[in-house]
């Protein structure tokens, strides 16, 4: 692909910056001078590229530059992802209730269709199921987000006779009184016991759970909600299936409007981070990046190679079908943008369309390997960050991948959608939200890949489907 001008320019900056920075004893005017003279031509490309994505990217480096140069200073710039990560609660109650219940109530009547349901979904839970432990494995071994904990104010020692403690049994929380100071003490909602998880699993109030963003909670109530929709009558089925793609529909583009802040989140967040952590923070963040791509690429072997070769379907030119959409949805960092391609590549490469118009959308919400991975590392990186790997042991950590299970199924195939879920999980498990601001320094980059890998997983469910009921068309399959 031909580069443009302002890219070449930038580039060039970037490469004269990091040779200065390489030289001892080199005035650190002249260097600040040059990285944002870099940055300022990253801009100008951005203004002339004017894609979100791209922005995203550039606004990692400003946000750099911010913290380097403003230290502690910056640490005030965490208001602009903490507004973000707030709008982005907003989303969770309605985006979830809508895409499951168009899900599950949306399709066509079970007799024709039950056999392919039955047998895309077992692929669906398997699939993520595995996703979900690869991720999980990956990030307890390189442990991306250990060391980053944050210090929440300074340290106070002082005699225990200086110190009130009052205990208000109807708010369930603790005031430390010492001084003129008081500090209120809540125990987090998730507590580990059985009974408890499982009570709470289920809804008691629709409006309180979409307040407190009880994501399981709303799962399992859009879940009861679609299975008493499809037994209703067709009028009232219509009215309500209508009603609901009005309000994914509405909810999609307000996750777009919320995602033209996302460089202004971005570039404060990593501002924030460098300045109050300094530059070590960036190898945690390069770390979460590697162990992403490194799970991934795990992924790819130990599901999508042996699946291929287990169904004998032609490797060589199922990777030709999907290498367009597939780019698309790299680049774009959508897997929607890419879904139109996607249904006619895989109708070329011998998938009958009536398995493919129902494995991908449905996959769209269901299937989302490269997600569901990400959601496991995320939100062991916040825990790790946050400094709970104790309290978390492995049952814990199984207790969480069970609900990302079941949650992950409401992911949008929108932009960076997969923000909505990690928040909502984080916030139900008691986990502290300011990691998932350091997540937002590289989330663009590991959006990319996620999103290409939920498109070939989902291509690949349907040419699966396919051959497990012998519709295969492999004449038109070895013609690609």
């Amino acid at each position: 692909m031909k580069l443009s001008t302002t890219l070449l320019i930038a580039l060039a900056a970037l490469a004269v910056t990091i040779s200065l920075h390489l030289i001892p004893d080199m005035d650190p005017s002249v260097l600040m001078a040059f990285r944002w003279i870099t940055v300022g031509a990253f801009c100008a490309y951005g203004w002339s590229r004017n894609a979100l994505t791209t922005w995203i990217l550039i606004s990692m480096l400003i946000g750099f530059e911010v913290g380097v140069d403003m230290g502690k200073a910056a640490k005030d710039f965490d208001v602009l992802s903490s507004i973000f990560i707030q709008l982005i609660k907003t989303v969770v109650g309605p985006l979830l209730f809508s895409t499951l219940v168009i899900g599950i109530a949306g399709q066509s009547s079970g007799k024709q269709m039950g056999r392919i349901a039955v047998k895309a979904f077992a692929y669906f839970l398997t699939a993520t199921t595995i996703a979900l432990v690869i991720g999980l494995l990956a990030i307890n071994f390189t442990q991306a987000g250990a060391g980053i904990q944050q210090q929440d104010g300074e340290k106070v020692t002082l005699p225990a006779s200086d110190l009130t403690v009052k205990i208000d049994k109807k708010k369930n929380d603790a005031q430390f009184i010492y001084g003129e100071k008081m500090v209120t003490v809540k125990p987090p909602d998730f507590k580990l016991d059985w009974k408890y998880t499982v009570l709470h699993s289920f809804p008691e109030n629709t409006a309180k759970m979409v307040y407190e963003g009880a994501v399981l909670q709303i799962v399992i109530f859009s879940l009861l909600f679609a299975l008493g929709l499809r037994q209703v009558d067709e009028h009232h089925r219509k009215t309500m299936i209508h009603w609901c793609e009005a309000l994914s529909e509405v909810m999609f583009k307000f996750v777009g409007i919320i995602m033209y802040f996302a460089p202004f989140a971005v570039g404060g967040a990593l501002a924030s981070t460098i300045g109050d952590k300094g530059l070590g923070v960036m190898i945690n963040l390069a770390k979460l990046l590697g162990t992403l791509y490194l799970a991934l690429f795990v992924f790819i072997l130990v599901v999508f190679i042996p699946v291929l070769f287990f169904f004998k379907i032609p490797i060589r030119n199922f990777l030709r079908a999907v290498y367009e959409p597939a780019s698309l949805a790299f680049a774009t960092a959508s897997s929607e943008a890419a879904l139109p391609q996607a249904m006619t590549a895989m109708e070329k490469f011998g998938v009958p369309r009536k398995i493919v118009s129902f494995v991908l959308p449905t996959g769209y919400s269901f299937n989302l390997d490269g997600s569901t991975l990400y959601l496991a590392l995320a939100s062991m990186f916040c825990i790790q960050a946050a400094g709970l790997t104790e309290v978390f042991t492995w049952d814990k950590q199984l207790i969480l991948m069970a609900t990302l299970l079941l949650t992950s199924k409401g992911v949008a195939a929108v932009p960076r959608a997969s923000l909505v879920i990690l928040t909502a999980t984080v916030l139900q498990f008691g986990i502290p939200e300011w990691p998932i601001a350091i997540i937002l320094g590289v989330d663009a980059l590991m959006d990319m890949g996620r999103t290409c890998i939920n498109l070939v997983g989902n291509c690949l469910a349907s040419a699966v489907v396919a051959r497990w009921e012998g519709e295969f068309d492999d004449e038109m399959a070895n013609q690609l």
